[in-house]
């Protein structure tokens, strides 16, 4: 057995957070409020990758908030009542504005000699700035505006700039770098032509683009009503592109043009799970057999586990679902929109205040408030595998229809294994292993967040139902 919760609140505990409690690594709920706990909060509670509720209010606590990680996904209610803290979903920003906890006394006395100091040099000062405001008038024209600054550490105008003007930076993991600008864009997508529309979702449409070069591109064109600022936008750009998979979409670069911001990915020839098991045709070559679907199972769990257990700090997706998981030419599974959970976030911050997701992938835990957690990737990657092994829909078309995940359970419960499987599948010799992955997904949609399994233990699972099904193969 694992601890879940710990709730220490009200106990006049004194002295600083422990560092062991982060030994507790699958802890959900940590409240330590009303406390007189003093010092920072430890980093190291980043671990807790489990974490859903946090809670440190009213302590004498200081420093910094973590701005990466676990603990930067909580509200402000979490830190409220240590005026030491300071973060930026706090009241003091850390460094910004120079803010720090001082006492009224010092803070009137402050005050006292600014209005001396104020009185004795007025007329000085305004003399002062009468000349600064002449200069700068007179060099008006020399004052770039609206500066942002790019991967090669330039900066340049951002308004009224010149499509000719605006690089983009295309790094291919292979040590290039190509520079095209905003009109290559435009003509390799001919003007955003609707005919050039592969996908499109909350976040944008997606276009099919080729290159001078004669090579393919897809373009992501976000929504321009996205909350994003241009200097946030293009750090998170910057350090998702260092995020490098075999089965992760790459991210070639990005492009800011006006309101519009762009992200340039691979273009994926066999496009997305979702429209080979729903979207298929009568015909033969459009259906995929057993052990091209736990390929592509296998293919999407590992490119999973990479955000969820390699990359520093952790992506939580937030949005796994078979549309995002896009096939290349060989039919290997690559994650799409794996960093657009970083990138668009709600009022600027890293606080989950509304459902994000699909309908029928969303965890039933995100209904209630919770903050968006590995765990809950699991709980959408368990519909994926559902969908792989029953071809039918997270949610049906006929509104009088069962959803997936209650469907299943239900026909589990009743010992239906084999009349779960999609038709096509049934008597092709592979039931015993898709009866062991049925087992798994049931597990990741478990409604209990704690009893799901991690990425890692998938993954496991399905490399050992991988060898099983290459020795029934060759026997």
């Amino acid at each position: 057995k694992a601890l879940l919760l710990l709730n220490l609140s009200s106990n006049k505990f004194s002295g600083g957070i422990p560092e062991s409690i982060c030994n507790i690594t699958n802890l959900q709920v940590l409240d330590i409020s009303s406390n007189d706990l003093t010092g920072p909060i430890p980093a190291a509670l980043n671990k807790l990758n489990f974490l859903s509720a946090f809670n440190v209010s009213n302590n004498d606590l200081e420093g910094s908030v973590p701005t990466v990680g676990q603990l930067s996904t909580f509200p402000n209610s979490s830190f409220d009542g240590n005026p030491k803290l300071c973060g930026p979903m706090l009241v003091h920003h850390c460094g910004s504005d120079k803010t720090s906890y001082v006492s009224k006394k010092r803070h009137n006395k402050t005050a006292i000699l600014a209005l001396a100091f104020g009185v004795f040099f007025g007329g000085i000062t305004i003399l002062f700035l009468l000349a600064r405001l002449i200069l700068f008038l007179r060099g008006k024209n020399f004052v770039t505006e609206n500066r942002r600054c790019r991967n090669d550490g330039t900066e340049e105008t951002l308004s009224n700039i010149k499509s000719e003007q605006t690089l983009v930076m295309l790094s291919q993991g292979k040590g290039e770098q190509t520079k095209l600008t905003f009109t290559d864009l435009l003509k390799a997508t001919k003007n955003f032509d609707k005919e050039n529309i592969i996908g499109c979702g909350g976040y944008g449409l997606v276009y099919k683009a080729e290159l001078s070069d004669g090579s393919m591109v897809a373009i992501k064109k976000l929504n321009s009503d996205m909350c994003l600022m241009e200097r946030e936008f293009s750090a998170e750009v910057d350090a998702l592109s260092t995020a490098q998979h075999d089965n992760l979409v790459p991210l070639w670069g990005y492009c800011i043009q006006g309101n519009s911001m762009l992200l340039i990915y691979s273009y994926m020839e066999n496009g997305s799970l979702d429209d080979w098991l729903h979207n298929r045709n009568d015909d033969a070559s459009s259906f995929l057999n057993w052990p091209m679907r736990l390929k592509i199972a296998q293919g999407a769990s590992q490119g999973i586990s990479y955000i969820h257990d390699v990359c520093k700090p952790q992506i939580v997706h937030r949005d796994i679902k078979c549309s995002n998981i896009l096939l290349d030419k060989e039919f290997k599974a690559h994650i799409a929109d794996f960093g657009l959970s970083r990138l668009i976030l709600p009022n600027r911050t890293h606080v989950t205040t509304e459902l994000v997701g699909t309908f029928g992938y969303i965890p039933p835990e995100y209904g209630q408030g919770w903050v968006a957690t590995l765990r809950g990737d699991m709980y959408s990657f368990g519909v994926v595998l559902l969908e792989l092994l029953t071809g039918r829909r997270p949610v049906p078309i006929l509104s009088s229809s069962k959803q997936l995940v209650e469907w299943v359970q239900e026909m589990i419960s009743e010992g239906k294994y084999i009349e779960v499987l999609d038709p096509t599948l049934r008597g092709t010799g592979y039931e015993k292993q898709m009866v062991k992955v049925l087992e798994v997904a049931c597990q990741c949609v478990n409604h209990n967040p704690g009893m799901r399994p991690t990425i890692q233990e998938v993954v496991s699972c399905l490399d050992i139902i991988g060898t099983e099904l290459q020795t029934t193969k060759l026997n």
